[in-house]
């Protein structure tokens, strides 16, 4: 199973075969996890949101065709479901935002290699929470664009299609994500330069 193609595993998986479902799981579970929590403004959705879009790829998959990237439709049953989460929620998420703020970056987090000295664990989680901070704080498509392709593995092509924009319109979200992300740590390590 593991050298087939996603569409052929969903095509098996559609014509009862479990182990075909299972690899799909296997592939995909981690980066639609991650896709989701950085998405969420909640972190009790997260979970849910995940096993709802496992639950809606199962009931489609009689009518499943492939027409593009299996993980690019996934991945949209996953945004559909969190944004009729976020209508329905729309009420609880003001005063909850900054309780969940630091959910992205301990979750990421916990999963880096362990370090052995404290002090350079206090460090890298330290850095990890300015990253994701960072992160946070750019427009959010272009937030999208570099979590899509940095934390969940989507190509350009599959990006294109999950946001409905041209190829080159993610590279242009890319680009700009990125020097903000430099110029925002170059901005905070001028007043270190300083200090030292």
């Amino acid at each position: 199973m593991s050298e087939l193609p996603d569409d052929e595993l969903m095509l098996r998986y559609r014509d009862g075969n479990l182990a075909a479902f299972q690899e799909l799981y296997r592939r995909h579970s981690r980066g639609l996890y991650r896709f989701i929590a950085w998405r969420s403004a909640r972190r009790e959705w997260v979970d849910e949101v995940a096993q709802d879009s496992w639950l809606a790829l199962h009931h489609a998959r009689g009518r499943y065709q492939p027409q593009g990237s299996f993980r690019t439709w996934l991945y949209q049953i996953a945004r559909n479901r969190l944004s009729d989460l976020q209508r329905q929620q729309q009420d609880m998420l003001l005063g909850d935002m900054a309780q969940e703020s630091d959910f992205i970056a301990d979750m990421l987090a916990e999963a880096a290699p362990p370090v052995a000295l404290a002090d350079a664990a206090l460090d890298q989680r330290q850095q990890t929470g300015a990253l994701h901070a960072a992160i946070r704080q750019l427009p959010a498509e272009q937030k999208d664009a570099l979590v899509l392709q940095h934390f969940s593995g989507l190509s350009i092509e599959e990006i294109a299609q999950l946001c409905e924009v041209p190829g080159e319109t993610v590279k242009s979200r890319l680009r700009y994500a990125m020097r903000k992300l430099r110029e925002h740590f170059a901005h905070e390590a001028k007043p270190q330069e300083e200090k030292a």
